[in-house]
């Protein structure tokens, strides 16, 4: 049976699922892209990820997660005692990181999902 979808995150999923079934085999890279952010930065979760996975700011940076996924997720990172709210599709959730430092977070629903903030004086 042939279907056709619209491309976005559930069309992936499902063409995974489909793949994974047929005995497709799936390579991940795991590489870490970085992105240097000047006076906001925006971090994407799409697909059980967050994009970037490391993000470079200056101290008095606010950063946004925005879910751009099909199912909650949440932003927790306990050296900062930060957690967000279960964010459905399309929520956000912003922090503003005060002090320098390397701050590692993950979902709160899904600890797999992890994710990195470096913050420079």
């Amino acid at each position: 049976m042939l279907r056709t979808m619209q491309p976005g995150p559930r069309a992936r999923r499902e063409m995974l699922r489909a793949m994974l079934g047929a005995g497709v085999g799936v390579i991940v890279t795991m590489g870490m892209r970085v992105v240097h952010a000047a006076d906001g930065a925006q971090i994407a979760i799409d697909n059980f990820t967050f994009a970037p996975q490391l993000l470079q700011v200056k101290a008095g940076t606010t950063v946004t997660w925005v879910n751009r996924d099909d199912i909650p997720h949440s932003i927790l990172c306990p050296s900062l005692n930060m957690h967000s709210h279960a964010m459905d599709t399309n929520d956000s959730f912003s922090y503003t990181f005060t002090k320098a430092g390397v701050f590692n977070y993950i979902c709160g629903i899904h600890p797999h999902m992890h994710g990195q903030v470096v913050v420079s004086a």
